[in-house]
Order: structure tokens, then sequence, then C-alpha cells
């Protein structure tokens, strides 16, 4: 027999399968690799179990699941010499589209089996009192204050309905205050922004289009204008991919960015915490089979 394979799923995900788990275990034990299934039980138990993981020393920690569960594996694997594989089990499977991964099990397990390993930058941010890499995103303000007002329970019924459901509700009454943003030494105020370390936001939306996770530097998009109005337009550009035109978009491409003020923060589609925060980039932190 090869080498063990640690594979890390969140039962209670909406787009949780076991069938699809018990499908990528049989093809991987096919190509003689032993497997361990652990399934998380809360919040960021994803972290603990891969960073345990790493100490067995296994041929890779696969991630089985979407964008949030990739996420806490990452901060449990990061600057480690096990690869991460990723088997995509997501709504919208961002990060999986962002290295092309195939969607369907059997695409996705070949990958694994057959794939490099390469080393991948990501972006680090730190408030007071957190630590965190994420893989595509931080977003302060309006979609940070979406994610955090989303229903659990409408969530597990509806999925991106959730979040439409709480955008909306967010568009007609969200009141941001003003925030300053220190990026490499320059200072520029705006009231939301997406800080991002790949190019797709959200599904296929092209919110930073020419950031690249092999790239260590960070996009920076902020949105300068307080109004309604401008949110709003802000919103339909970045569905239109227009957003850049913007007179009220600032885009800098940054390596380390300071934010003031008072926002609330999401990393790759989950709330983390408010501001302010620092942001920079961890180049090459993250070995990934592609």
């Amino acid at each position: 027999m090869r080498s063990s394979i640690v594979i890390i799923s969140n039962p209670a995900s909406r787009t949780f399968s076991p069938a699809k788990i018990g499908q990528a275990e049989q093809l991987l034990h096919q190509h003689g690799f032993l497997t361990e299934i652990q399934f998380t039980d809360h919040r960021d138990h994803a972290r603990v179990l891969a960073r345990e993981a790493v100490r067995k020393k296994p041929y890779c920690i696969i991630a089985a699941g979407g964008d949030g569960t990739i996420n806490e594996v990452v901060n449990g694997m990061a600057t480690s010499d096990v690869p991460l594989g990723i088997l995509p089990l997501g709504t919208t499977n961002v990060f999986a589209r962002e290295i092309l991964l195939p969607l369907d099990i059997e695409g996705a397990v070949c990958r694994v089996i057959s794939g490099t390993p390469r080393e991948i930058s990501l972006g680090r941010i730190i408030t007071p009192s957190l630590n965190r890499y994420f893989c595509l995103m931080a977003g302060i303000g309006f979609d940070a204050k979406t994610v955090h007002d989303v229903s659990g329970t409408l969530k597990k019924l509806s999925g991106e309905g959730a979040y439409i459901w709480s955008g909306i509700k967010n568009m007609l009454f969200y009141s941001p205050e003003e925030l300053s943003f220190s990026v490499d030494g320059k200072t520029i105020s705006g009231y939301t922004a997406i800080v991002g370390k790949a190019r797709r936001y959200g599904g296929d939306y092209l919110a930073t289009p020419d950031a690249d996770i092999g790239d260590p530097a960070l996009r920076l998009c902020l949105l300068t204008d307080r109004s309604r109005y401008a949110l709003l337009r802000f919103a339909y550009g970045i569905l239109r991919g227009t957003h850049l035109r913007d007179p009220n978009v600032a885009y800098i491409r940054a390596t380390d960015i300071t934010v003031a003020g008072h926002a609330y923060i999401q990393l790759d589609g989950d709330y983390f915490g408010v501001t302010p925060c620092r942001i920079m980039t961890a180049p090459n932190v993250l070995r990934i089979i592609q």
C-alpha cells in the first residue's frame, strides 16, 4: 500500500454528501492509498484536525467541502510540507474554480493522484485578537455585513438564496462608516473593500481580475463613495465586470494594508470579525496539488 491520505469534511454542511466521499475513498483505494476520514463537529474544528493530521505526515490532506472548509483546513496546515488536495463539495466551489480543478468527484480525485504539488501564496489578516490566512479574499464592509447577517436556518434551506436576501436587506439599510486604508505606506479613505488574493468572487465574478494565487501581491478594490447609489453601482459593476471603470472605485496592487475604523470582515465567504486589522501577503506558505 502507498501512503495514507487524510480526508476532512463537515457533515453539517448543506452540501455534505456521504455518497461522494465514499466514491472518492473507493477511487483512492483502487490506486493503492490508505484513507482516514475525519468529520468536524464544530466551527473551526477542521483547522484543528488538519494541524493534527500534519504530524502524521500523510501523502496529502484532502479538504472535502466548500470554501469555508478549505479555509479552515488551510489554516491548520499552512507552512507545512504536506500538500493540500481538494474534493469540491461546496455550493459555489470558488477556490476549486480558481485552480481549474474538475468539479466532478472522479476528476478531482484523479487530480489528487496525478497532479503535482506547487507552492502558492495566501493572504494573512491580523486583528487585535485574531490571526488567520485566507485563500480567496477578505471582504470589508458591505459584503461582510451581508455574510454576518445571514440566517443560519435560511442558509441550510436555500444556500445562496440566504445571502441574496441578506444582501437585499443590507442594500436598503446599510450605513457604512468611513475607513482609512494605509496601503504600502500611502493612505486612502473608503467605505467598503475587497482585498483579493484570487480573481474570483462569489462564483465566477472577477472582483479582482488580475489577482493570482501564484503572485504574492494582493489587490485592493475599494469603493470611495458612501452613497447607496454608489454601492448599488459597485455591486452591479462586479456582476457585469465593469466595476473597475467606476470613478468611485480605487484598484491598487498591494503587499501590506492597514485598515482603521469599524467594519465587519469576512474571509473566503465566512464571517471573521471586525476592523481594525492588518492584511498582508504570505508568499509560498501552502503546497497544493493541481
